[in-house]
């Protein structure tokens, strides 16, 4: 027998303000048919003022917990993905923690920026397998709007806030492909590449937040290559192939890269989820978001395949092979 990683609830949330392409239309040169055409991107949202990560985290995972019929005193431990903590220290799981009412379980941050959730995913994994804890909720947020330049069209545009859930329960599987749960995970990092996608602040280095940089077009041509060669590796772990998949949960960063990666690993886009137009790129969110909100449409049937890839800032990247 094989102690497997099986999601036992999903859930979300999106802050109440949610900013059309129109709005940026004031404020830079650029235009609503710009960033549709360019990003796939319709609409985003932004935390309020004084709204932090972790509200935005424990809001999401009381939605997961009420999904998988579960309390905060069933959960063994937090791991939670983001770029845009709170504070410094300490972590943002730390919060959640304190927020659900816990007071027992490990609680940590994971910080693989857009990819933050897949490495989440897989640590969370990983301790559940070992024994560590029987059930992990597991977390990407983000508020990404507080590192954005308002000046930078080709960056503003694309990034929003929010977070995502899932809560992982350990179950006995025979270790075959078949089993429920996750079946296989690959991840990677290249820091060569630093300088593609960055803040260009932190604490040893300005002492400030800082601001998010990215060189768009060397990105979009690492991720095609990455996510689907990720994606595939990870297949072959799991003894799958492409024509396993039925579904696939990318990152949602923009249309453009969803689309070329499909075609990479042979998938219509009718087997991908699409939550980009409405939520933009939420970084280590975005996952966990698509996922609840396809969970809560009845898109997953038990017994598919699923996989999640994403690329982040590292450059970082990798994938989860998961049935549901």
């Amino acid at each position: 027998m094989t102690r497997r990683s099986v999601i036992r609830g999903t859930g979300h949330y999106l802050p109440e303000n949610v900013v059309e392409n129109s709005w940026f239309e004031s404020r830079l040169d650029t235009s609503d048919e710009w960033i549709r055409s360019r990003t796939g991107i319709e609409r985003r949202h932004f935390a309020a003022d004084g709204q932090t990560t972790s509200d935005l985290a424990i809001r999401a995972a009381r939605a997961a917990l009420d999904r998988a019929g579960m309390t905060p005193a069933d959960i063994d431990g937090i791991i939670l993905a983001t770029s845009t903590p709170d504070f410094t220290f300490p972590a943002v799981a730390t919060m959640v923690q304190s927020g659900l009412g816990m007071s027992r379980g490990f609680a940590y941050d994971v910080q693989a920026v857009c990819a933050g959730f897949v490495f989440a995913l897989a640590n969370a994994d990983a301790m559940i397998r070992a024994g560590l804890g029987d059930r992990v909720l597991v977390i990407g947020a983000e508020t990404f709007s507080r590192i954005m330049d308002w000046t930078d069209r080709g960056t503003c545009v694309l990034f929003g806030d929010g977070a995502g859930a899932v809560v992982l329960e350990a179950q006995e599987g025979a270790g075959t492909s078949d089993d429920r749960g996750i079946l296989s995970c690959d991840l990677n990092s290249d820091g060569t590449h630093r300088e593609l996608l960055y803040v260009d602040g932190g604490v040893s280095s300005t002492g400030t937040a800082g601001q998010l940089r990215m060189q768009g077009n060397l990105v979009f041509r690492h991720a095609v290559e990455k996510l689907a060669k990720t994606a595939h590796t990870a297949l072959d772990k799991a003894g799958l192939t492409g024509s396993d998949v039925d579904w696939l949960v990318p990152h949602q960063a923009n249309m453009r890269i969803i689309t070329a990666t499909a075609q990479k690993m042979g998938l219509p886009l009718d087997k991908v989820v699409l939550t980009v137009a409405d939520h933009g790129n939420t970084s280590a969110a975005s996952i966990p978001l698509a996922l609840s909100v396809a969970d809560g449409r009845g898109q997953f049937k038990p017994g598919q395949v699923l996989v999640t890839e994403a690329i982040g800032g590292g450059l970082s990247w990798g994938s989860v092979v998961l049935r549901w």
